[in-house]
């Protein structure tokens, strides 16, 4: 059985992810992963980062990122 904690922990850094039981699938926080791997403790810049990622991506024609808006996760208490 899997551990289906809402947050994994990775350098420090919490990592907001959610289990989904019927597909047996994990899906993370984009931000979350970035700012760990930028080392970033400030959630906002980390969103910034991504948002020109993606932006930067889109212009290539990149299909690694889908047109689609935010989805909702639980915020990380402080």
């Amino acid at each position: 059985m899997r551990n289906k904690q809402n947050l994994a922990i990775f350098e420090n850094f919490k990592i907001r992810r959610h289990y989904h039981e019927k597909t047996e699938t994990w899906y993370f926080s984009v931000i979350d992963i970035i700012a760990a791997l930028t080392g970033q403790v400030d959630f906002q810049l980390a969103r910034n980062y991504w948002k020109v990622l993606k932006n930067r991506l889109a212009k290539e024609e990149s299909e690694v990122v889908t047109n689609c808006n935010r989805l909702k996760m639980m915020a990380l208490e402080s």
